[in-house]
């Protein structure tokens, strides 16, 4: 005959499984992602006001909390799940709000903002079908591509933050076709790797 669980036991988890305390959830580089989202509203404030050059103070502001998280995680090993969410989605939001705003002030084309909408729709939504159907959690790990077309994404806001009088249109326009190239290349490496964890996956998908 089973032996019934022990409410006592189940009330308190033993040494070893405890779940994540607040203060561990809350450690200083998930407390500067926060920081990085609590900038967010202000700098759409300043941009919706046509403030570029404060809001130019804020975007760095958020780009430094952003590597400082990550390098503090780094450096005393204080990495959670928490943490690996909130950090993409608070870079992803800054800059998407950020694109958003510049195309209706006119700083960006509608084609530019329109890939790089559509790239990231259909990479979140890659992502949740390819979940469900291996039904495991994937690890968010960005690929080299990933990586420059994130950077190009943000040289240009800084671009179109710093001001017309300032930057060169030949330049510009470039910047503009090279970020449209790299991010519709890293949409394809996501969707290629997607693809390939669905087929590794595929007698599990079907048994």
């Amino acid at each position: 005959m089973a032996t019934p669980p022990n409410p006592n036991r189940l009330a308190h988890p033993q040494p070893g499984h405890d779940a994540p305390t607040l203060a561990h959830l809350l450690n200083l580089p998930n407390f500067l992602t926060l920081c990085r989202l609590g900038l967010i509203p202000i700098f759409l404030s300043l941009l919706a006001r046509h403030h570029y050059t404060y809001a130019l103070y804020v975007f760095v502001a958020a780009a430094v909390t952003d590597g400082l998280d990550g390098t503090v995680a780094r450096w005393f090993d204080s990495r959670t799940e928490l943490g690996a969410f909130l950090d993409p989605f608070a870079d992803k939001l800054m800059l998407l709000s950020a694109f958003v705003l510049l195309t209706i002030n006119g700083e960006f084309p509608v084609w530019l903002f329109s890939v790089v909408v559509i790239r990231d729709v259909i990479i979140v939504v890659g992502y949740l079908m390819v979940s469900f159907f291996i039904d495991e959690r994937i690890p968010v790990r960005p690929t080299y591509l990933g990586k420059i077309s994130t950077f190009l994404q943000i040289a240009c806001v800084i671009g179109a933050l710093v001001g017309l009088e300032i930057r060169s249109v030949e330049y510009w326009d470039a910047l503009l076709y090279a970020t449209v190239a790299v991010t519709v290349l890293a949409g394809g490496q996501y969707m290629y790797r997607g693809l390939v964890i669905l087929r590794s996956n595929e007698p599990e998908m079907f048994a």
